[in-house]
Protein backbone atom coordinates (compact mmCIF):
# COMPACT_ATOMS: atom_id res chain seq x y z
CA UNK A 1 0.00 0.00 0.00
CA UNK A 2 1.23 3.27 -1.04
CA UNK A 3 1.49 6.04 1.68
CA UNK A 4 -0.75 9.01 0.06
CA UNK A 5 0.74 11.91 1.80
CA UNK A 6 4.43 10.77 0.96
CA UNK A 7 3.30 9.41 -2.12
CA UNK A 8 1.21 11.93 -3.74
CA UNK A 9 3.61 14.45 -2.80
CA UNK A 10 6.74 12.46 -4.33
CA UNK A 11 4.57 12.18 -7.60
CA UNK A 12 3.58 15.47 -8.13
CA UNK A 13 6.68 16.92 -8.92
CA UNK A 14 7.19 14.22 -11.81
CA UNK A 15 3.45 14.95 -12.93
CA UNK A 16 4.59 18.48 -13.05
CA UNK A 17 6.88 18.29 -15.08
CA UNK A 18 4.84 17.44 -18.36
CA UNK A 19 3.46 21.51 -18.11
CA UNK A 20 6.43 23.53 -18.35
CA UNK A 21 6.11 26.82 -17.27
CA UNK A 22 2.80 27.26 -17.08
CA UNK A 23 1.37 25.61 -13.85
CA UNK A 24 -1.65 26.16 -12.19
CA UNK A 25 -0.55 28.26 -8.84
CA UNK A 26 -2.46 25.90 -6.65
CA UNK A 27 -0.40 22.69 -7.89
CA UNK A 28 3.02 25.15 -7.54
CA UNK A 29 1.94 26.01 -4.23
CA UNK A 30 1.14 21.83 -3.32
CA UNK A 31 4.60 20.54 -5.02
CA UNK A 32 6.61 24.03 -3.21
CA UNK A 33 7.37 25.48 -6.51
CA UNK A 34 5.78 28.73 -5.00
CA UNK A 35 5.85 29.56 -1.16
CA UNK A 36 2.78 27.56 0.22
CA UNK A 37 -0.12 28.48 2.18
CA UNK A 38 -0.25 26.85 6.08
CA UNK A 39 0.06 23.32 6.44
CA UNK A 40 -2.80 21.18 5.20
CA UNK A 41 -4.50 18.45 6.64
CA UNK A 42 -5.52 15.58 4.81
CA UNK A 43 -9.18 15.68 5.64
CA UNK A 44 -12.62 17.15 3.78
CA UNK A 45 -11.69 20.64 2.47
CA UNK A 46 -12.12 23.56 5.06
CA UNK A 47 -14.22 25.35 2.82
CA UNK A 48 -17.52 24.66 1.03
CA UNK A 49 -15.93 25.79 -2.50
CA UNK A 50 -18.88 24.22 -4.54
CA UNK A 51 -22.35 24.56 -5.14
CA UNK A 52 -23.97 21.10 -5.85
CA UNK A 53 -24.74 21.60 -9.25
CA UNK A 54 -20.89 23.36 -9.56
CA UNK A 55 -19.74 19.62 -8.33
CA UNK A 56 -21.30 17.54 -10.25
CA UNK A 57 -20.46 19.38 -13.34
CA UNK A 58 -16.76 19.57 -12.22
CA UNK A 59 -17.20 15.47 -11.65
CA UNK A 60 -18.77 15.13 -15.27
CA UNK A 61 -16.08 16.96 -17.12
CA UNK A 62 -13.14 15.04 -14.99
CA UNK A 63 -14.32 12.10 -16.70
CA UNK A 64 -14.53 13.53 -19.70
CA UNK A 65 -10.54 14.39 -19.83
CA UNK A 66 -9.84 11.26 -18.18
CA UNK A 67 -12.43 8.26 -19.03
CA UNK A 68 -12.79 4.90 -17.77
CA UNK A 69 -11.56 1.97 -20.00
CA UNK A 70 -9.52 -0.69 -19.35
CA UNK A 71 -8.54 1.45 -16.12
CA UNK A 72 -10.45 3.68 -13.74
CA UNK A 73 -11.31 6.96 -14.94
CA UNK A 74 -10.94 10.17 -12.93
CA UNK A 75 -13.95 9.59 -10.67
CA UNK A 76 -12.79 6.36 -9.28
CA UNK A 77 -9.45 7.74 -8.81
CA UNK A 78 -11.24 10.69 -6.50
CA UNK A 79 -9.70 13.68 -8.79
CA UNK A 80 -13.00 15.66 -8.17
CA UNK A 81 -12.33 15.54 -4.32
CA UNK A 82 -8.60 16.18 -5.09
CA UNK A 83 -9.73 19.77 -7.45
CA UNK A 84 -11.87 20.67 -4.44
CA UNK A 85 -9.31 19.96 -1.84
CA UNK A 86 -6.35 21.98 -3.93
CA UNK A 87 -8.85 24.80 -4.79
CA UNK A 88 -9.88 25.15 -1.01
CA UNK A 89 -6.61 24.87 1.03
CA UNK A 90 -4.08 25.65 -1.70
CA UNK A 91 -5.65 28.28 -3.73
CA UNK A 92 -5.74 31.94 -2.92
CA UNK A 93 -9.25 33.77 -3.86
CA UNK A 94 -7.54 34.71 -7.46
CA UNK A 95 -6.54 31.24 -8.20
CA UNK A 96 -10.18 29.71 -7.86
CA UNK A 97 -11.77 32.18 -10.20
CA UNK A 98 -10.99 30.90 -13.24
CA UNK A 99 -12.06 27.43 -12.37
CA UNK A 100 -15.39 29.02 -10.75
CA UNK A 101 -16.17 30.81 -14.06
CA UNK A 102 -15.35 28.25 -16.50
CA UNK A 103 -17.81 26.35 -14.80
CA UNK A 104 -20.13 29.41 -15.25
CA UNK A 105 -19.35 29.79 -18.74
CA UNK A 106 -19.61 26.05 -19.98
CA UNK A 107 -22.89 25.91 -18.07
CA UNK A 108 -24.08 29.54 -20.58
CA UNK A 109 -22.81 27.60 -23.39
CA UNK A 110 -24.75 24.51 -22.68
CA UNK A 111 -27.88 26.42 -22.71
CA UNK A 112 -26.91 27.89 -25.65
CA UNK A 113 -26.20 25.14 -27.77
CA UNK A 114 -28.18 22.38 -26.17
CA UNK A 115 -30.91 24.16 -24.35
CA UNK A 116 -29.69 22.29 -21.22
CA UNK A 117 -27.85 22.68 -18.12
CA UNK A 118 -24.38 21.49 -18.78
CA UNK A 119 -24.64 18.73 -16.00
CA UNK A 120 -27.56 16.84 -17.80
CA UNK A 121 -25.44 17.24 -21.32
CA UNK A 122 -24.50 14.02 -22.08
CA UNK A 123 -20.47 12.96 -22.67
CA UNK A 124 -20.54 14.03 -26.67
CA UNK A 125 -21.37 17.75 -25.59
CA UNK A 126 -19.69 17.90 -22.84
CA UNK A 127 -17.08 16.88 -24.92
CA UNK A 128 -18.18 19.47 -27.60
CA UNK A 129 -18.03 22.24 -24.56
CA UNK A 130 -14.56 21.49 -23.56
CA UNK A 131 -13.29 21.95 -26.65
CA UNK A 132 -14.63 25.09 -27.11
CA UNK A 133 -13.12 25.96 -23.52
CA UNK A 134 -10.06 24.70 -25.17
CA UNK A 135 -10.11 27.04 -28.12
CA UNK A 136 -11.08 29.94 -26.56
CA UNK A 137 -14.67 30.09 -28.10
CA UNK A 138 -15.69 31.67 -25.05
CA UNK A 139 -14.72 34.05 -22.30
CA UNK A 140 -11.50 33.05 -20.64
CA UNK A 141 -11.85 29.29 -21.73
CA UNK A 142 -8.28 28.68 -22.67
CA UNK A 143 -7.07 29.64 -19.18
CA UNK A 144 -9.96 27.36 -17.27
CA UNK A 145 -9.37 24.58 -19.56
CA UNK A 146 -5.91 24.51 -19.16
CA UNK A 147 -5.85 25.25 -14.71
CA UNK A 148 -8.60 22.07 -15.27
CA UNK A 149 -6.96 19.77 -17.14
CA UNK A 150 -3.55 20.62 -15.36
CA UNK A 151 -5.98 19.59 -12.10
CA UNK A 152 -7.09 16.50 -13.19
CA UNK A 153 -4.29 15.12 -14.80
CA UNK A 154 -2.28 15.74 -11.63
CA UNK A 155 -4.80 14.39 -9.36
CA UNK A 156 -5.45 11.39 -11.35
CA UNK A 157 -1.35 10.43 -11.60
CA UNK A 158 -0.98 11.16 -8.17
CA UNK A 159 -3.34 9.08 -6.58
CA UNK A 160 -3.23 5.56 -6.00
CA UNK A 161 -4.71 4.08 -9.25
CA UNK A 162 -2.83 6.43 -11.27
CA UNK A 163 0.27 5.51 -9.70
CA UNK A 164 -0.26 1.60 -9.06
CA UNK A 165 -2.52 1.16 -12.07
CA UNK A 166 -2.03 3.06 -14.94
CA UNK A 167 1.64 3.67 -14.17
CA UNK A 168 3.49 0.71 -13.07
CA UNK A 169 4.32 1.16 -9.69
CA UNK A 170 8.25 -0.43 -8.61
CA UNK A 171 9.46 0.73 -5.28
CA UNK A 172 12.69 0.26 -6.16
CA UNK A 173 12.92 0.12 -9.55
CA UNK A 174 14.73 -2.72 -12.05
CA UNK A 175 18.45 -2.63 -13.31
CA UNK A 176 19.67 0.04 -16.25
CA UNK A 177 19.66 -1.43 -19.39
CA UNK A 178 20.59 1.40 -21.86
CA UNK A 179 19.34 -0.61 -24.94
CA UNK A 180 16.25 -1.58 -23.72
CA UNK A 181 13.82 -2.13 -27.13
CA UNK A 182 11.52 0.82 -26.89
CA UNK A 183 8.68 -1.06 -28.60
CA UNK A 184 8.48 -3.36 -25.45
CA UNK A 185 7.85 -0.46 -22.78
CA UNK A 186 4.38 -1.33 -21.52
CA UNK A 187 3.90 1.55 -19.21
CA UNK A 188 6.02 4.42 -17.92
CA UNK A 189 7.30 3.57 -14.66
CA UNK A 190 7.24 5.48 -11.12
CA UNK A 191 9.06 5.05 -8.44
Amino acid sequence: MIDHAIGRREALGGVLALFGSQIFAPLARAAGILPAMPVIDQGAPSIQLFTPEQRALMTALCERVIPATDTPGAIEAGVPAYIEKLLADWAAPEDRLPILSGLAEIDIRSWQDFDMPAVKAKPEQLDALLTVAMNDAMPKGAEFFEAFRQMVITGYYTSEIGITQEREYLPVPGEYNGAFPYSQVNKVYSA
